[in-house]
């Protein structure tokens, strides 16, 4: 069964029509975020009206592409963009398209051909190089904006924990964290954790009885917390595990440090962490401190700002006669 939430937003005032969004949500925040990021640098670029449609169940949605009708959104105007991201997204955005009209924008590989979407925004890591309509991203998409003072004596350290790519380490997280604190004793250290940290680590930051550390635990912390705290910090430590965190932190432009983790096996996760590496946007912790060295910010790491952009250059805004319109767009 379908349910339907929404909620409008309009963001700048001009004298044009303001871009109609649609965005599909699965009630997963993860997805959620992608979205809200695609979503909120399209509204710093130009008008628009953002409707949040909450989708569930796929049978319906089957029915809905076959006979070209989508009851979930009466009384909306029109869309111009229908996004989504997760799998239980992507009929239901067929099925709007079909009965509504408007480009649809996925954001992810998704479990459909490519080519039954308007536009495919997959991270570089899944390494698809079919056909259809796409443009690689770094990460996947977040919210994040390039913001704030990032004062050169604060630092934000974010803990995850076990997961499916990573193990984990009580005793070895403690160490690194102990060093780091030792190699840059002026500096202010601010310490969250997630849902999925181990309680035995939470009890071991005690031992540590470090004046340059400020632990906030995660269940203390309030949504938008973790952007502040960037917006504030000039530097990122990131445990291994916490992939997205590290996405959201290039993004606010801060330096950004791994701390080392046990790999299960080498997976797409892994192989986008250590592309990251390769290109110096990130830095590993060692215990010689040759990571100071090479840690620092990396100046234009927005990927939602380059897809919005792609979408309103192509799509959203006037194109002379004289250029011709590009079908498929593969952008590394």
């Amino acid at each position: 069964m379908l349910t339907m939430h929404i909620q409008g937003t309009h963001e700048m005032s001009t004298s044009v029509n303001p871009i109609v969004i649609w965005r599909l949500l699965d009630g997963k925040p993860g997805h959620e975020t992608q979205t809200l990021g695609l979503v909120k640098s399209l509204q710093r670029h130009q008008a628009c009206e953002s409707f949040d449609i909450r989708v569930s169940g796929q049978v319906e949605s089957l029915f809905n592409v076959a006979s070209a009708t989508w009851p979930f959104a009466r009384g909306l105007p029109l869309p111009d963009l229908i996004i989504g991201a997760g799998h239980r997204t992507h009929l239901p955005m067929l099925a709007a398209r079909r009965a509504y009209g408007g480009k649809a924008v996925v954001l992810m590989q998704p479990s459909l051909p490519v080519a039954l979407f308007d536009l495919c925004l997959i991270p570089q890591h899944d390494r698809y190089r079919g056909g259809g309509n796409y443009i690689e991203t770094r990460g996947v998409l977040n919210p994040l904006h390039a913001e704030g003072r990032h004062e050169e004596n604060k630092t934000l350290i974010m803990i995850g924990g076990p997961s499916r790519h990573y193990g984990w380490d009580t005793v070895n997280m403690l160490s690194q964290i102990r060093q780091l604190l030792a190699h840059r004793p002026w500096m202010q250290y601010t310490l969250t954790t997630s849902r999925r940290t181990p309680a035995d680590f939470i009890v071991g930051l005690h031992s540590l009885s470090a004046p340059n550390l400020r632990v906030v635990p995660f269940s203390q912390t309030q949504p938008g917390w973790v952007a502040e705290q960037l917006a504030q910090s000039a530097t990122a430590w990131v445990s291994e595990d916490s992939v997205s965190m590290v996405y959201e932190a290039l993004t606010a432009q801060v330096a950004v440090g791994l701390l080392n983790l046990p790999l299960k096996q080498e997976n797409r996760v892994s192989r986008g962490v250590e592309h990251l590496l390769q290109q110096g946007m990130i830095v590993r912790f060692d215990s010689d401190a040759h990571y100071q060295q090479r840690l620092h910010p990396v100046a234009g790491f927005t990927e939602a700002d380059r897809c919005a952009n792609w979408i309103l250059r192509r799509w959203l805004q006037p194109v002379p006669a004289s250029v011709p319109q590009v079908a498929t767009a593969t952008i590394a």
